[in-house]
């Protein structure tokens, strides 16, 4: 059933006083935060009806109302206005942009860090290569006569090339013609179809052509598990504590073994599209993810990599400034690892 806009803003009032302060919330408070000019008892029979509704819950030593997963859901989904990040945040955001570009591991881990620190809240940062990718191209080039160089395309236009030396020499045909035999039966393969396809192509070829197929074939599934892999860094976990929600290590200690345990790599990446992605409570799959919030943002990683940037906390959260700066955030990694400009900076928000 629609809600009326009189009970939108209740439950608008209800679910932002409640962010900031972690207190259920009466109607007298939501009367002054609504701006409503109807009687406290009118607002009490609203509150009571979004209640029955699922919107609201009604902790039972307190008076007050709390936002319940299915309120946070509508506020999200219809509620919730764009926050605008003000000059001092998106100097501080394209500050820890700045990186010197260093391993993969490297930045995603200090993007991870950076993240936690500006939203005070555990944070992770993930990277993957697509779900199945394959090698598209071989090329054999000749270096000397006991050297050679494998270059390998992958079907995401991801290039790397290798230097092999060699105890026998070898001609720029043997190698012409290996390359036609690479292009002809390794390509369109997935990384676990390799192996199986080398030890078939073993029963025809000669002793030292494949001995140079095997080189390049290993190589190439070097590369795509290189590219393929997840690497997963978890920051600030110790900011849970922080929040009145998880200050019973009942609570908390289930949540922070998760986060530790890196189990987060089970996030869908490829499934999460442009813009951020909320997971309010019993939305996410996870159990020890079920009493709270994730918030998330996609990057670009180039050759077919794509990443996650995230933060875990209470489903009493700001949703909109943390989609903001993580949105935000996201963007400026996409455009680090693409050389491209960073973001640039909107008009001041003089409410932040």
């Amino acid at each position: 059933m629609e809600l009326s806009e009189r009970k939108k803003k209740i439950l608008r009032a209800v679910i932002e006083s409640y962010v900031q302060n972690a207190e259920p919330v009466g109607s007298k408070a939501v009367a002054e935060l609504a701006g409503l000019d109807v009687s406290s008892a009118t607002i009490r029979n609203d509150m009571a009806d979004l209640e029955e509704q699922g919107y609201l819950e009604q902790p039972h030593t307190s008076a007050g109302r709390i936002p319940s997963a299915k309120g946070y859901r509508l506020y999200v989904n219809e509620l919730m206005e764009d926050y605008k990040l003000s000059i001092q945040e998106t100097d501080r955001l394209n500050e820890a942009l700045n990186l010197k570009m260093q391993a993969l591991d490297r930045v995603i881990d200090e993007a991870g860090r950076v993240v936690s620190k500006l939203t005070q809240y555990p944070a992770f940062a993930l990277a993957a290569g697509p779900e199945k990718m394959t090698i598209r191209r071989f090329d054999l080039l000749l270096v000397e006569e006991k050297a050679f160089i494998a270059v390998v395309m992958t079907d995401t236009n991801a290039v790397r090339n290798k230097l092999f030396r060699l105890e026998e020499a070898v001609t720029a045909a043997q190698l012409q013609m290996l390359s036609t035999l690479l292009n002809t039966s390794f390509t369109g393969l997935a990384l676990a179809e390799l192996g199986p396809q080398l030890e078939r192509v073993s029963q025809h070829a000669g002793g030292e052509s494949y001995q140079l197929i095997e080189l390049a074939v290993t190589f190439a599934a070097e590369v795509l598990e290189d590219l393929g892999h997840r690497s997963v860094h978890t920051a600030g976990i110790a900011h849970l504590l922080d929040h009145p929600e998880y200050q019973s290590l009942d609570k908390a200690q289930p949540l922070m073994s998760f986060l530790s345990d890196e189990e987060l790599s089970l996030l869908p990446i490829q499934q999460v599209e442009e813009g951020a992605s909320i997971l309010i409570g019993p939305e996410n799959v996870a159990e020890e993810l079920k009493n709270s919030s994730v918030v998330m943002a996609s990057y670009d990683l180039g050759d077919g990599m794509k990443g996650l940037i995230g933060v875990v906390g209470p489903t009493r959260m700001d949703y909109a400034k943390i989609s903001a700066r993580l949105n935000y955030f996201a963007r400026g990694l996409s455009n680090l690892m693409g050389q491209r400009e960073l973001p640039s900076a909107g008009p001041e928000d003089k409410s932040s």
